[in-house]
């Protein structure tokens, strides 16, 4: 964002009378994205709630531009952790499930180019969208989790992530109204505890991981525990980080190499 770029103290002001926290910021956005007949249409979306990234049409996320379309789910800039957590593991095989815009995805291939990048959602408009910002250098499929995967792939996966969902079901009316009526509630709710594709996720993830490979999955400090129980119980090693500054929190579990 340039700061050069004008913009109405007026539009900031309703901005924050809305309760955007970074009006300003936000005001010159919204005068750099549209035409000025465009403008006044765009603010009033956004005073109604809608996220700041579908009217933009991107997000800024670990230093890109990811593309966003309307009812698409909106990276969080605590999943930049869990991408950390990824590239700092060796592997060439990738799969990213529940992969939404393809966020995750497109900045781990910026992090270490040439990596075999495979990307699931099973929300349509999600696949097409991640497919934009994944571009050439991956593969995109539209299913349920490890479905659509090629079956070479199976126990050759170095690196697994998922960023799935974890709002616990009851808990998703506290969520902001931009993310509850605007995101699909597939890309939100976990189920009764928040768990529910978490373990499957991970039931299945040693039939897809190479031995001495990793799945990542974020959760919750509170769902941890429950999310590394889980993570051994599927025969893997897990381990839990943290990022206070984020508020991130992922469990990495390992299948241990053969002996």
């Amino acid at each position: 964002m340039s700061l050069s770029v004008p913009f109405s103290p007026t539009i900031a002001a309703r901005l924050r009378a809305a309760g955007c926290v970074f009006a300003e910021d936000e005001a010159r956005l919204l005068v750099e994205a549209g035409a000025p007949a465009e403008l006044d249409a765009l603010v009033r979306r956004r005073v109604a709630g809608e996220p700041l990234e579908h009217l933009l049409g991107w997000a800024q996320f670990h230093g890109l531009r990811i593309a966003v379309d309307p009812g698409v789910f909106v990276p969080r800039r605590r999943t930049e952790f869990l991408v950390d957590q990824a590239t700092a593991l060796a592997g060439t095989v990738v799969v990213d499930l529940c992969c939404g815009s393809g966020a995750v995805g497109a900045a781990l291939l910026a992090a270490r180019p040439g990596i075999d990048l495979h990307a699931v959602d099973i929300h349509p408009a999600a696949a097409r969208c991640a497919a934009r910002n994944i571009g050439a250098a991956g593969h995109v499929y539209a299913g349920d989790l490890y479905r659509p995967l090629p079956a070479a792939l199976r126990g050759r996966v170095d690196v697994l992530v998922a960023n799935a969902p974890y709002v616990p079901t009851d808990a998703l009316g506290l969520l902001p109204p931009e993310a509850r009526l605007h995101e699909p509630r597939v890309a939100l709710d976990g189920g009764a505890d928040g768990l529910d594709v978490a373990r499957r996720v991970a039931r299945e993830a040693a039939q897809w991981l190479a031995p001495g490979g990793h799945l990542l999955v974020e959760t919750s400090a509170g769902q941890a525990p429950r999310t590394a129980a889980c993570f051994a119980g599927s025969g893997l090693t897990p381990r839990v980080a943290t990022e206070a500054d984020l508020g991130a929190t992922v469990v990495i579990g390992t299948r241990p190499r053969v002996t």
